[in-house]
């Protein structure tokens, strides 16, 4: 079958052959769960085929592109019908903290109400800080989460809220927090904790140190919306356990917990 094959390819072991390996009960679930939003499914595994090929700056552009296209399609759209984008009102303080000693770099992501969800603000302020380090090549930076969890995933109060996918296209590749980080990926270290779902394994797996506590899950939920990983998962996410694993996290839906995350390579480290 060409790889270019609109469908999904399953089988009981990876192979070049197949987009996810499961058998069983796995099996069955993932069947479920891509007959129940099978456009984003699709676009999925063949987006990932190709993965391996592509440069991260390729994949990103790659990603984006097939995220904006799903954003125009049937399945995000019975998913925003049940749940329409609200506007947050501006909290007291900021959505990204900075604290600076000596030549390391703290940035706190700081929404911890709504496990910090990863909003525009969120994302701007980010790329604010990593500017910091940009600029100044002896500055390691410590990204850390405030509150309960590291990032419960993107803010779904905006997803859609841009006035048109190919808007949104272009200011995903113009605002990209991945692609800063994978630039400096040897100075970043990321240490995870309760939620890490969407962008929030997203962008760590972009870095070269992931720490993560052991209450850590991990998940890329972005499917049951009718989406794809928007973060640059489909890159981060591939090169660290390779396009099998990534699709069957992505498709299943399902978390890991730490210590599963160690062993696939997703996580570098636990700590208490």
């Amino acid at each position: 079958m060409p790889a270019t094959a609109p469908v999904v390819l399953a089988g009981p072991s990876p192979s070049p052959f197949v987009d996810v390996a499961a058998e069983g009960d796995e099996l069955a679930e993932l069947a479920s769960a891509v007959e129940a939003r099978p456009i984003a499914s699709v676009a999925l595994a063949l987006l990932l085929r190709g993965s391996e090929r592509r440069s991260i700056g390729d994949g990103l552009v790659a990603e984006s592109a097939v995220y904006s296209t799903l954003q125009a399609g049937p399945e995000f759209a019975r998913w925003r019908d049940r749940r329409p984008p609200r506007e947050r009102g501006p909290g007291d303080e900021p959505v990204v903290l900075l604290e600076r000693d000596a030549d390391e770099l703290i940035v706190t992501l700081n929404r911890p109400t709504v496990h910090n969800a990863f909003s525009a603000a969120m994302r701007d302020g980010l790329l604010e800080a990593l500017a910091v380090a940009e600029a100044d090549p002896s500055v390691r930076v410590v990204l850390r989460g405030a509150g309960p969890s590291f990032c419960g995933g993107g803010d779904l109060e905006e997803m859609g809220s841009r006035p048109d996918p190919a808007t949104a296209h272009l200011v995903r590749l113009r605002r990209s927090v991945g692609r800063i980080l994978a630039s400096m990926a040897n100075r970043v270290e990321a240490v995870l904790h309760g939620a890490c779902l969407g962008a929030g394994i997203e962008l760590p797996a972009f870095v070269n140190r992931v720490i993560a506590l052991r209450d850590s899950s991990i998940g890329l939920p972005e499917i049951d919306l009718g989406l794809i990983p928007g973060a640059g998962g489909t890159v981060s996410v591939t090169r660290r356990i390779g396009r099998h694993r990534t699709a069957l996290l992505a498709l299943s839906g399902q978390p890991i917990d730490a210590e599963t995350a160690l062993s696939w390579g997703l996580v570098d480290e636990l700590a208490q």
